[in-house]
């Protein structure tokens, strides 16, 4: 279980660095990461992490796949987890 918290923590934090690494990107007028691969973190659990990045850095806050799609990402998220604590999975 420790392995999973460690997990969830350091693709958050992943999360955050690469909206924030992005916006200077953008600030800069250099090469970008891709939409797909922020949303790609955001699937493999770190939708809390991108969407702080979205308010920290207010990077991507027009775009309705991040403002509404990240959300969308982290409720299903927790009712899975939420699931497995149920059952006792997790």
């Amino acid at each position: 279980m420790s392995w999973l918290i460690y997990y969830i923590i350091a693709v958050n934090i992943a999360g955050v660095l690469s909206m924030g690494l992005d916006k200077m990107k953008a600030r800069a007028g250099a090469w970008r990461i891709p939409e797909n691969s922020l949303m790609l973190i955001a699937l493999a659990g770190g939708s809390p992490g991108i969407y702080a990045g979205l308010k920290i850095f207010r990077h991507k806050t027009r775009h309705l796949k991040f403002s509404v799609g990240v959300p969308i990402i982290f409720l299903i998220q927790a009712a899975i987890i939420a699931r497995l604590v149920y059952l006792g999975i997790l």
